[in-house]
């Protein structure tokens, strides 16, 4: 539909807007692309927004119980992470790292470092000065609920260190916000990964699946 516009008006209007540089012109501002690390699965990094793991951000993965290939799926990125000479941290972890397994991976487990702070609160100060130093590729940490607020100092964190946040968690409370880049859930089906993408930035959510050693497989978005 066309609506006419008297043209001496017309003219003032185009001369404003060229003449003057602090008028609001309605445009919405984009936000920048993050630089990302590539998952070593091309159907997922596909899938992706950011077309891989995004860096200074956190990622949450929400595992489907005990065995579901969470960890499996970053061992590729993990691997780069080592060779750019960049630490890797885990705090906390539900179970005893496997190093030769790390290594089966192409993780070195020289660049491997483990946290164990005895409370939560010591776990989550830990997990948010490892993002904000600067020399940590990744740090992946199992936190019991955080709160909002501990989740935006996170992010925060590693925005200024520039890794990577993966936090895995049961997923209770996932309805409220999260300042999280990624939402993932994952779980095993026979010798493949399925992961859903439950929310990620200026992007869809869909579910992938991979197989299990970083072979091709299908897209379902």
């Amino acid at each position: 539909m066309r609506i006419p516009v008297d043209s001496g008006r017309s003219g003032v209007l185009e001369n404003l807007l060229q003449q003057r540089t602090d008028l609001w012109r309605g445009k919405v501002p984009v936000s920048p692309r993050l630089p990302v690390i590539a998952s070593g699965f091309g159907p997922l990094d596909t899938a992706l927004a950011a077309g891989g793991w995004p860096r200074g951000a956190l990622v949450e993965i929400l595992p489907d119980g005990a065995g579901s290939g969470d960890v499996e799926l970053l061992l590729p990125a993990l691997a780069v992470l080592a060779r750019e000479f960049r630490w890797i941290v885990l705090v906390a972890p539900p179970w005893i790292p496997y190093a030769p397994a790390f290594a089966a991976g192409g993780v070195d487990p020289a660049r491997l470092l483990l946290l164990t702070p005895p409370t939560e609160p010591e776990r989550l100060w830990a997990l948010e000065q490892a993002l904000r130093s600067g020399v940590c590729g990744a740090v992946l940490a199992w936190p019991r609920r955080p709160t909002g607020a501990r989740l935006r100092r996170l992010q925060l964190a590693a925005e200024a260190g520039g890794g990577i946040g993966f936090l895995f968690h049961s997923g209770a409370g996932t309805e409220r916000f999260s300042p999280a880049a990624l939402r993932l859930r994952v779980r095993r089906s026979d010798e493949r990964l399925a992961v859903d993408i439950l929310k990620q930035r200026q992007g869809r959510g869909g579910s992938v699946v991979v197989e299990s050693r970083g072979q091709e497989s299908e897209v379902r978005i």
